[in-house]
């Protein structure tokens, strides 16, 4: 099973986010757009488990105790970089509660043998991505300035900076990823509680 951990968005947010990317596609119509309900805040991408270890992992983040924060949705940027740009996205500020949570999820699946980060936690919503090419946000030998984003930048930057919206988790949740030629498929398998 290919799982991860993730914060669900509200659908005010996502509605909002939803009308944001109708009105933009059309300024990178060869970039691959995110389906707005697959949106969410990954704490942590797992990969490939057994089915075997299902029951470890749920037994492990119920014993999670984290404290909830507040979340705002706003502004968006390019990775690696604005010249390379390879993924489009969405901001995602929050108190250091967020980034505890992420840090608490790795160490206890760390336990389980689930590898940890390397790379310091970083949320954002991705919106697009160029089609081809690697998908890390870190800069890599074969990227080079391309235009696939190059009209879209030009609109955003006359518009005022897009804000989403506000939201308080109270939970996430397990969701197991199911690919396909259409877009990745995801299917929520337990819901845990933010205490």
């Amino acid at each position: 099973m290919r799982l991860f951990l993730a914060l669900d968005l509200p659908a005010a947010i996502r509605d909002r986010i939803s009308r944001f990317i109708e009105g933009v596609t059309g300024f990178a119509p060869d970039a691959r757009w995110t389906n707005p309900e697959s949106l969410h805040i990954t704490l942590k991408f797992m990969g490939e488990q057994p089915d075997s270890a299902l029951d470890q992992i749920k037994q492990s983040l119920s014993e999670i105790r984290a404290e909830t924060t507040e979340i705002n949705f706003r502004n968006y940027g390019f990775f690696p970089t604005t010249k390379s740009p390879r993924v489009f996205w969405i901001g995602v500020e929050s108190g250091p509660q967020l980034a505890a949570l992420a840090a608490t999820i790795d160490d206890k699946l760390s336990s389980l043998g689930i590898e940890k980060e390397t790379r310091p936690y970083s949320p954002h919503l991705t919106l697009a991505r160029a089609a081809g090419g690697s998908e890390s946000p870190r800069r890599t030998k074969s990227d080079a300035p391309n235009r696939i984003f190059l009209h879209l930048q030009e609109k955003l930057a006359a518009r005022p900076t897009p804000e989403f919206g506000t939201m308080t988790p109270r939970e996430f949740f397990l969701y197991q990823s199911h690919l396909s030629p259409k877009g990745s498929k995801y299917t929520k398998l337990i819901t845990l509680d933010l205490k």
